[in-house]
């Protein structure tokens, strides 16, 4: 039985295609854009299925290449461009998951604002970011995840009512705030070949760095 691919959505922020990035977006079912994310999609000769957005940078020359039947307008200018899509992702099209390229890296208050929303989405391995040397979700309660001794791995919350557990690294944690005003677990390394976390009382962002090779 073939497996379904995991569905990718391409946001706005910088973007260098590697390999392996360019391989989950090739893959990827369905493909989808955040307004300029359509561009970077562009680069490879790949369509998305849907552009989701205000549209208002996307250039020219893609959206004539893509047709109008692919741009999804939302010109809501109270919300972001990826919240406007990862709405479209999951309650129009009813994905189960999703991985969001080029979500960080750009603007430092568009990425504190992405940040922010898988944050506030707290939907753990269901959506996360991936770039060239990273993967970062947000959850909340208990999650064990496999790991490679050595590897750097970060930890925050918003919130310093939120009480972290972390099991298999070199610093770990027990019951603590890791809130990003306060002390957040930056840099910490993997002693094991899994990572357990706990955020009890609210959402935690796991960040995963790695050389590329997950």
């Amino acid at each position: 039985m073939r497996v379904k691919n995991r569905p990718v959505l391409v946001a706005s922020a910088p973007l260098c295609w590697t390999g392996r990035l360019a391989a989950l977006a090739t893959a990827a079912e369905p493909l989808l854009a955040a307004d300029a994310g359509a561009d970077h999609l562009a680069r490879l000769g790949l369509r998305p299925a849907a552009v989701i957005g205000d549209l208002d940078s996307i250039s020219d020359g893609t959206r004539a290449w893509l047709g109008e039947e692919a741009l999804v307008h939302r010109p809501d200018q109270g919300r972001t461009d990826l919240d406007k899509a990862l709405e479209h992702a999951f309650d129009e099209l009813g994905l189960e998951d999703l991985t969001v390229l080029a979500a960080l890296g750009g603007r430092t208050d568009h990425e504190a604002g992405n940040l922010g929303l898988l944050a506030r989405l707290r939907m753990g391995e269901r959506l996360h970011f991936e770039g060239p040397d990273h993967r970062i979700l947000a959850l909340e309660g208990e999650s064990v995840f496999e790991a490679i001794p050595g590897e750097t791995w970060s930890f925050w919350t918003y919130d310093p009512r939120v009480l972290v557990t972390i099991d298999g690294v070199r610093w770990p944690v027990d019951r603590a705030p890791l809130d990003a005003a306060g002390r957040p677990s930056i840099s910490n390394c993997a002693q094991a070949d899994e990572v357990r976390v706990v955020a009890d009382g609210g959402p935690m962002i796991v960040m995963r760095w790695f050389d590329g090779t997950p």
